[in-house]
Parts: C-alpha cells; sequence; structure tokens
C-alpha cells in the first residue's frame, strides 16, 4: 500500500457517528448558512485562541484578503511579508491591489526573519503579514514594536497554526486581526473548504462581517456600506468544527507524539530535522526536513512506494504572475536555497506508528546510500 504525507480514512472512521450527527443536525435545523452552529462555533474558536471576535469565512484565502480590506489595505498599500509560504498568502495582497514585499526567513525554522522587516518599510507600507509556518510561531515582539513606530496594521497569517503558541500567547491572538483556513488537511480542518478571521477590536470584525455578506449590514436590510462579498463559512463545516473544536488538544497530541517518533528514527542520519524556535509551542501541522540531495531521496522513496510532498517546490517571488515584482534569482538566497532542500514527513493525527516506522526505515536505508 502507498504511503502519502497525509491521509484522514482512519480519522474518519474513529469520529464518523460524530461527523455524521453533526450533518444530520444541521440538515435537521433549517438553517444551512449563518445559523446557530456558525454562531457557536465562532465563540468558542475566538475564546480558544485568545481573541474577541471570529468571523466564519468561506475559505482561508478569503480569510487573507478580507483582512487586509478590514485593515483598510488596498490599492498603492504595500505588505511586508515571505516568500516562503502557500500562494495563497501573497495571492491575497494582490487581490486587493496592494504590493508584496517580501523578506527573507530563517535557515533553521523557515520563519519570517523579523530583523530584516524594518528595512523594507516606506511610505507605503501598511501592513506587517507574519506566516506562522508548519505549525510554529514568528517572533511577533520585533514586529509589534516596528508596527507601532511606523503606524502599520498586523496581520497573523495562521493557516497552519490551530492552537499554536508564542511566549504564552496563542497564535491568532497577537495581531490587529489573524486569518485561519480551515482546509480539510489542517491541524482543525473541515471535511470540505472553510475558514476563519479573528481580531479582538470592535470595528474590524464589525467590517469582516459586512465583507463576508455582501457589504450589508447584520440586519441584511440591503444598505450596503462597502462593496462585500460572498464569503460566508456554511453550517455543515461550522458545526463539524465546532465538534473537532473539543478534540484539538488531542490532535496536537497525537502530532507531537508523531514528531518526537521522528526525531528519534532520523537523528544522527544526516537529515536535517526541524527547530523549535525560543519560545515556541509548536504543533506541527507539517514534519519538514531538509537535505541537499532532496531530489534523489524522493525518487528512491517513490519507487518504495512512499510519495512525499514539498512546501513549498517554488517560492513565490519566482512565480511567472509576480515577476513584474523584480525579484530575481538572489534576491532571497535561504528562501531559494530552502526550496532546494525541503520536503515534507506524513504528518497527521491518525498516523499509525507501524506506518510511519516504515517511513523511518525507508529513509534511513536510502540516506545510508546517498551518503
Amino acid at each position: 500500500m502507498a504511503i502519502t504525507v497525509w491521509d484522514y480514512t482512519a480519522e474518519y472512521a474513529a469520529e464518523r457517528a460524530d461527523i455524521l450527527a453533526a450533518v444530520d443536525e444541521v440538515f435537521s435545523s433549517g438553517r444551512l448558512v449563518l445559523g446557530p452552529s456558525a454562531t457557536r462555533f465562532e465563540s468558542a474558536f475566538a475564546a480558544r485562541h485568545g481573541a474577541v471576535h471570529c468571523v466564519g469565512l468561506d475559505n482561508g484565502t478569503n480569510a487573507v484578503k478580507l483582512g487586509l480590506e478590514a485593515l483598510g489595505v488596498g490599492r498603492g498599500d504595500e505588505v511586508i511579508t515571505v516568500s516562503n509560504t502557500a500562494a495563497a498568502t501573497v495571492l491575497a495582497i494582490d487581490a486587493v491591489g496592494a504590493t508584496p514585499v517580501f523578506v527573507d526567513v530563517h535557515a533553521d525554522t523557515c520563519l519570517m526573519d523579523t530583523g530584516a522587516v524594518e528595512a523594507a518599510v516606506t511610505p507605503r507600507t501598511r501592513c506587517l503579514l507574519p506566516v506562522h509556518l508548519y505549525g510554529q510561531c514568528v517572533e511577533m515582539a520585533p514586529l509589534e514594536r516596528i508596527a507601532r513606530r511606523h503606524g502599520l496594521a498586523v496581520l497573523e497569517d495562521c493557516a497552519q497554526a490551530h492552537g499554536a503558541r508564542h511566549r504564552g500567547r496563542t497564535a491568532g491572538g497577537m495581531g490587529d486581526a489573524a486569518a485561519f483556513s480551515f482546509y480539510p488537511t489542517k491541524v482543525l480542518g473541515a471535511y470540505g473548504d472553510g475558514g476563519a478571521a479573528l481580531t479582538s477590536r470592535d470595528d474590524i470584525a464589525h467590517t469582516l462581517r459586512r465583507l463576508r455578506h455582501y457589504g450589508m449590514e447584520e440586519d441584511r436590510n440591503h444598505v450596503v456600506r462597502t462593496p462585500g462579498h460572498n464569503s460566508r463559512l456554511d453550517e455543515v463545516q461550522a458545526e463539524i468544527l465546532y465538534r473537532k473544536l473539543g478534540r484539538l488538544d488531542s490532535y496536537i497530541a497525537a502530532r507531537r507524539a508523531v514528531a518526537g517518533r521522528y526525531a528519534q528514527g532520523l537523528g544522527g542520519t544526516g537529515l536535517t530535522l526541524p527547530t523549535v524556535a525560543e519560545g515556541n509551542e509548536h504543533v506541527y501541522y507539517l514534519y519538514v526536513v531538509r537535505h541537499p540531495e532532496r531530489d534523489r531521496i524522493l525518487a528512491e522513496l517513490r519507487s518504495r512506494g512512499i510519495e512525499l510532498n514539498i512546501s513549498y517546490p517554488w517560492p513565490v517571488h519566482t512565480a511567472a504572475g509576480f515577476r513584474h515584482l523584480g525579484y530575481g534569482p538572489g534576491s532571497l538566497p535561504v528562501t531559494e536555497r530552502l526550496a532546494g532542500e525541503i520536503f515534507s514527513l506524513p504528518m497527521y493525527p491518525s498516523l499509525a506508528a507501524g506506518t510511519q516506522q516504515r517511513v523511518i526505515d525507508a529513509l534511513r536505508e536510502v540516506l545510508a546510500d546517498v551518503g
């Protein structure tokens, strides 16, 4: 049987009764959109992440996009972020008419190099957009200081950091607003697309709720204050997420156990294993390792029925759609080097120990041959 980086079927088998009960509850309620399940989930998710408000949305990309709009970012503005991220982060910046400005990342954690941020600030800079990557947080204190000095907004991209903590603070509760994805692979994943934005500011929350529903006020009296979207989290996904939220701690514990087995089984092999930054509590959305012979290793593993993934093989600044930004080869040397070395090992809560051991054994054999 082939091994892949993610599989939800064992988890579904264990939780099937609850998932189907969630679907039946919604279908029997008479409310399929913006009903009690969304309200209940929003309240619980905000509380879990140390925020006052949660606004459920249709996907993580729109969570970033609407978050930027609610913060007043638009055409002519600049947003400082990283290129070592899913394209969705940068596509959302582009979608509001702003220009992404990239800084490099740390080689050990792959996280934003906050020491490079202030030099990237210009009179057009409107927002800092740190990406909490692979399951751990960017160092936020320097960004908060820069934001205060220059009057900038901070939007956290938390698509990969549900439940992660940084120096006692929870991802999603440290900026002016935060964007989450509930794509099925996430630490808290839906059974389809879903997203949310968090904030503790009443004005931002009010704007987000208008933006997700055509720009209308919540009483839906068709008084359009701002151009809006159709970007709501549906009741079925909200109810499933509400029930799964109660199991988030167990998911994280299982992910950490998987990470621990990898660390024990792959230490001393020449593979660079993940580094946890000081002050971080990693939730291991992905288990990303590095090796200069990455492509050869992946080919060897594929021949043994192990299909792994690369997050991300092409930095966003090298994509054809962003060449106009002028980031040529060598512009972000650490990001570009990492893109040629990183790959992800299977990581999900229901990963069987025997399956994981097969991956470890195969990797050890291949690495011994690679040298």
